[in-house]
């Protein structure tokens, strides 16, 4: 059931409206001019609102361009008895959603409710699953450590300069990239993640800058690489120290030249793309080795940033330990538990091999297997596998 707002100044019309979406099992509210129907609006809790137009006092127009300039969401379908493409068109540029002439149609009437609820509830799910995501992707932490790694994030992040972000696994390198990426100048532009030591050697140049449709056995269609589907925007390749040589000559080709060759192509497309870049290698040492072209390194290594390790930073455990149990919590559809204050103490003095992701992975182990509250009891029972 929604709860609908109607704006008109012909009582005969809002009472068969009233009538029409009652009987569809909606809520309704009747005003009949556009300054009422703001302050009306402004008490929330609106699902869709239906407007006249040729109104007293203030008219759709005005009401619409008003509820735009308070940022109010809510859908609004305009309604006229002197309907004209001039008129619909003016609306559908300020903001509304949709426009329906007088004498008002049954079966259009409720293709547009049912049109505008469908969009209301697909806006507010990705909202919500927008801010799961922030949620997920946030760096928690009061550290100095952390502190001074976020300012230098936040100093480079408006820049183009590439970034080299080391640091051990499970420290949340990734994190590091995307908070570079959602503070940059490129944050409405593409941001594409590849994964270097999970694409096998032999597809890792295909993955990266595409193939001709032919070029090889399983070549069926032609594929637009990475590098391509990141133009103008930014690519994070992360565990760059699991990259083939072969594959590492070309993507130093690429930011040299700003260009690419598909694979089975002799054809050069020009790309502009931020690069972030990480590893948990030293990769000095893996240059000494052969492993690593030292050119590439300097090309990448412009800005590094390192992401201290968890018993760097073990002050912010408790921090950490609540920011999981909400976001597990929330995952899990269960009630927060508490965690008992010596708990949280035993904790932070254990050594973190596997960094944040141990612990998340503790946490989530805590909150399923213990009862509420969390002891010291459940920690030896159960985090020290």
């Amino acid at each position: 059931m929604a709860h609908i707002l109607i704006i008109d100044d012909e009582k005969s019309i809002r009472s068969t409206m009233k009538d029409i979406l009652e009987f569809e099992k909606h809520k309704v509210t009747l005003v009949e001019n556009g300054l009422r129907g703001i302050e009306t609006l402004e008490s929330g809790g609106f699902d869709l609102v239906f407007s006249d137009i040729k109104m007293p006092e203030m008219d759709g127009i005005e009401f619409l361009t008003k509820v735009r300039e308070m940022d109010i969401e809510t859908p609004v379908v305009m309604i006229s008895g002197h309907g004209n493409i001039e008129t619909a068109v003016e609306c559908i540029k300020i903001g509304a959603f949709d426009f329906i002439e007088k004498p008002i149609d049954l079966n259009r009437l409720l293709v547009v409710l049912r049109n505008a609820l469908e969009k209301k509830n697909l806006v507010s799910e990705t909202r919500s699953l927008r801010r799961k995501v922030e949620k997920q992707n946030q760096i928690v932490g009061q550290s100095a450590a952390i502190k001074k790694m976020i300012e230098m994030i936040e100093r480079v992040a408006p820049t183009d300069a590439r970034v080299m972000i080391t640091g051990g696994n499970g420290t949340g390198k990734e994190l590091v990239a995307r908070m570079l990426y959602k503070l940059s100048n490129r944050c409405d532009a593409p941001y594409v993640e590849v994964n270097c030591a999970a694409i096998p050697s032999e597809l890792i140049e295909s993955e990266l800058f595409g193939h001709e449709k032919g070029s090889f056995t399983s070549a069926v269609k032609q594929h637009i690489g990475k590098f391509e589907q990141a133009d103008g925007g930014t690519i994070f390749l992360d565990e760059i120290g699991d990259m083939s040589l072969s594959a590492q000559t070309k993507v130093l080709r690429v930011l040299q030249e700003s260009e690419l060759m598909r694979v089975g192509s002799d054809k050069a497309i020009k790309v502009n793309v931020r690069v972030f870049a990480a590893t948990n290698k030293d990769l000095k040492k893996e240059i000494e080795k052969g492993n690593f072209r030292e050119d590439l390194f300097h090309r990448l290594n412009v800005i590094p940033i390192h992401v201290p390790t968890l018993d760097e930073r073990k002050e912010d455990i408790p921090l950490l330990i609540n920011h999981f149990n909400q976001t597990i919590c929330d995952e899990q559809g269960i009630a927060q538990k508490d965690f008992d204050k010596k708990a949280v103490e035993v904790l932070q003095k254990r050594t973190w091999t596997g960094n944040i992701r141990e612990l998340r992975n503790v946490v989530e182990r805590l909150i399923i297997l213990s009862g509420n509250p969390i002891t010291v009891k459940d920690v030896n029972d159960f985090a020290m596998f």
